[in-house]
């Protein structure tokens, strides 16, 4: 398993949301692109870089903070945030993002995600699938901004995708977001075992090294790490030297 340390942009600064909720921000003094720098050096060699910006104000959103980043990072991209269209993704590789993350829609229009599936490649697209357990224990995707329920349940979509060609998945337990509390080891361990081909990614609630042991033992491909990262709960070197 492999960590993947992230940066949420929000007019141009480092920020972290709590329940993806906007009202709920905290910024962080460091300019992104000397964060992204230092997890270079300690030894990350992916980045995921989420543009808030982009998921609020959408078409009128200035991405300039982003393709800035991207430019100045010299690990592997992956970015998210915002995307709506074919023409959102294109720009996004084109100015050096590895891989491009896409939420809502993969869930609200899988016939079109998997049309970019097939556009880009497998390696190029992640499905985000931000899931909320319901009180029967099963995750349910939910869309625009966590506010809307999609309709399907995991397993249902997750079918869809797989059998479509999707190879990457981000899962995030938005329940756990943002909150220090813990992941949902027992989701990423039941998506692992059902679906054994996926490169799964688990993201929320990770908050200690022995959190990131508990994931690498599901099976889950990669690990996304924000906040722990940036207020210290976390040592990257340490914690990359003990994933090794």
């Amino acid at each position: 398993m492999i960590l993947i340390p992230a940066i949420d942009l929000l007019d141009g600064r480092c920020a972290r949301l709590v329940h993806g909720n906007f009202s709920n921000v905290t910024f962080y003094d460091r300019e992104p692109e000397d964060i992204a720098r230092r997890y270079l050096e300690d030894g990350a060699r992916w980045l995921h870089v989420v543009d808030l910006e982009a998921s609020r104000d959408g078409e009128s959103a200035d991405t300039g903070s982003l393709f800035k980043l991207i430019h100045s990072a010299e690990q592997n991209i992956q970015t998210g945030g915002g995307v709506r269209s074919g023409t959102d993704i294109l720009e996004r590789l084109q100015e050096g993002a590895d891989r491009v993350v896409i939420g809502s829609l993969c869930a609200r229009e899988p016939e079109r995600f998997l049309r970019w599936i097939e556009q880009h490649g497998a390696e190029k697209v992640v499905a985000a699938l931000d899931v909320r357990i319901d009180p029967e224990g099963v995750p349910r995707p939910r869309i625009f901004g966590w506010t809307e329920d999609s309709g399907t349940d995991l397993w249902t979509l997750l079918d869809q995708l797989l059998a479509g060609g999707l190879r990457h998945a981000l899962v995030t337990d938005i329940g756990r977001d943002g909150a220090m509390k813990g992941p949902n080891v027992e989701l990423y361990r039941d998506i692992v075992t059902r679906y054994p081909g996926l490169q799964v990614q688990a993201s929320g609630g990770v908050s200690r090294l022995s959190d990131l042991q508990d994931l690498k033992e599901t099976g889950a491909a990669a690990v996304i790490v924000g906040k722990a990262l940036l207020e210290g709960a976390i040592v990257l070197p340490r914690a990359l030297s003990s994933l090794r």
